[in-house]
């Protein structure tokens, strides 16, 4: 068995992540950062942008699960993939996103 199906569900928690608050700040009609604000990543794009970005992610991290291996959500090995992408790109994004919109500071 090759890691690769692993990796790839490590990636597609991360993006899946990345989806959260884009899909929330543009459904909620606020602007947030996104990669096409200038300066990329720290301005803020508007809700329509975010919108359709988390949608993006979305559509990436379901092509990973869905079409890369045969992901089962049962399978501890599988979950705990997905679930370590999640955690790490969240945890980076809380940390990122907490120094420009006044949140935690770095400990």
């Amino acid at each position: 068995m090759t890691p690769l199906p692993d990796v790839a569900y490590v990636f597609a928690g991360a993006v899946l992540a990345n989806a959260t608050p884009h899909l929330v700040s543009g459904l909620m009609g606020r602007p947030f950062q996104s990669p096409f604000a200038k300066p990329p990543g720290e301005g803020l794009s508007s809700s329509t942008v975010n919108v359709l970005w988390g949608f993006a992610n979305l559509a990436v991290g379901y092509g990973l699960i869905a079409w890369v291996g045969a992901f089962d959500p049962r399978s501890p090995e599988h979950a705990a993939a997905a679930g370590l992408g999640v955690l790490l790109l969240a945890l980076f994004l809380a940390r990122r996103f907490g120094r420009i919109n006044g949140g935690n500071s770095p400990e």
